[in-house]
């Protein structure tokens, strides 16, 4: 069944805040195999005119995909998550993100729509730090896949 059209434009409350630790940055860019010394060498980010270690450009995505929870459990939307896949993920960055910082994540359906049978859901993450400046914008594209026939 096609989810609901009126859900878009839904927004759902703010997420507690996230603080950003030195340890999580370094942690994820060893991940993701990232060896700037920007993201782990407080000097090295003081030298490129930051004020601490900041995070690799995707660093967000665990925290914006964690708030399009709170879309993917709404019972009312009645998505079946046990369907879902992750269809495509985007960043805007108005600055890095950087250690210290206490973000929040605003979620808001951008776009429902059905394609052979498929559910493909567009959620827009807006991060805002503990200032309310705007820090990035990150747009989910889940899709639930349509369920197979008998």
């Amino acid at each position: 069944m096609a989810l609901d059209q009126s859900f878009v434009g839904r927004t759902y409350p703010p997420t507690p805040p996230y603080e950003v630790g030195r340890e999580k940055i370094r942690e994820f860019a060893e991940a993701v195999g990232d060896p700037n010394p920007v993201y782990v060498d407080p000097e090295a980010a003081k030298a490129f005119g930051h004020s601490d270690v900041i995070a690799p450009p995707t660093f967000v995505f665990s925290i914006t995909f964690k708030a399009a929870g709170q879309v993917v459990q709404d019972p009312q939307l009645g998505l079946d998550y046990s369907r879902v896949v992750h269809g495509d993920q985007k960043f805007v960055h108005v600055r890095p993100v950087r250690a210290g910082d206490r973000l929040t994540v605003t979620s808001t359906i951008e776009g429902i729509k059905s394609l052979a049978g498929n559910d493909i859901l567009d959620i827009r993450g807006e991060v805002h730090d503990e200032s309310g400046e705007h820090v990035v914008t990150a747009w989910t594209k889940l899709v639930a896949r349509a369920a197979e026939e008998a």
